[in-house]
């Protein structure tokens, strides 16, 4: 027999629906913890089909690091104009406009680095793993991997979230749109950093942005 008090704590843990929350914890023959990850992995799928979906509403935000030497744009996509002002739609938006300022991307995803930057990575990639004496054999290989990590570095979707490293930007989108129903798309951004380009003293900006979250 399902509680309804279990009921309700599965949805206040998870936001899915009750009906859905009944349903898992049956499944998960009223363990609270196995129901809460068969509704993890049903929402995760739920996700992906998603992902075709038209998302044009959402919400244009800005963020100003507090020191005044960082400034960001975003544009954050989702389906409906009900779902952008979700307190956990909004609150996800802060928080990759507080990403891009800490962890400096240049583009969304790799779908969006233009092939001539690619490929010119590629090549220093390769200079780099003849000088190294690697076999030729596996040079390819071994570029393969090291342009994964140029991609994590440099795309935001690909980057570690800086609340919670253990998840990517793109799990974390994941798992919003499984919570909240409705396709996400982070758009586009524009990150402006005080005397970019100039010559300037080094400073850790990812670490005075954590700080400012409070981490």
């Amino acid at each position: 027999m399902i509680k309804a008090a279990d009921v309700k704590a599965l949805r206040d843990k998870t936001g899915a629906g009750m009906m859905d929350c009944k349903k898992a914890l049956v499944e998960a023959k009223g363990d609270l913890n196995k129901a809460n990850k068969i509704l993890r992995e049903t929402g995760i799928s739920t996700a992906e089909k998603k992902s075709s979906r038209i998302a044009a509403e959402g919400i244009v935000t800005s963020y100003i690091h507090s020191n005044g030497r960082i400034g960001v744009l975003l544009e954050v996509n989702i389906e409906t104009d009900f779902a952008a002002k979700n307190e956990d739609f909004k609150q996800f938006v802060k928080d990759i406009a507080m990403q891009i300022a800490a962890m400096k991307p240049q583009y969304v995803g790799r779908e969006d680095v233009p092939s001539e930057i690619v490929e010119k990575e590629k090549a220093i990639l390769k200079a780099q793993a003849i000088n190294e004496g690697k076999p030729e054999k596996i040079v390819d290989k071994i570029i393969e991997g090291r342009i994964d990590k140029f991609f994590k570095q440099i795309c935001l979707t690909e980057q570690p979230f800086i609340k919670d490293s253990d998840k990517t930007v793109t799990q974390l989108t994941t798992e919003l749109i499984a919570k909240i129903g409705e396709n996400i798309k982070i758009r586009r951004f524009t990150r402006y950093e005080m005397g970019e380009g100039l010559e300037k003293r080094e400073e850790n900006f990812a670490e005075e942005v954590q700080k400012t979250m409070g981490k």
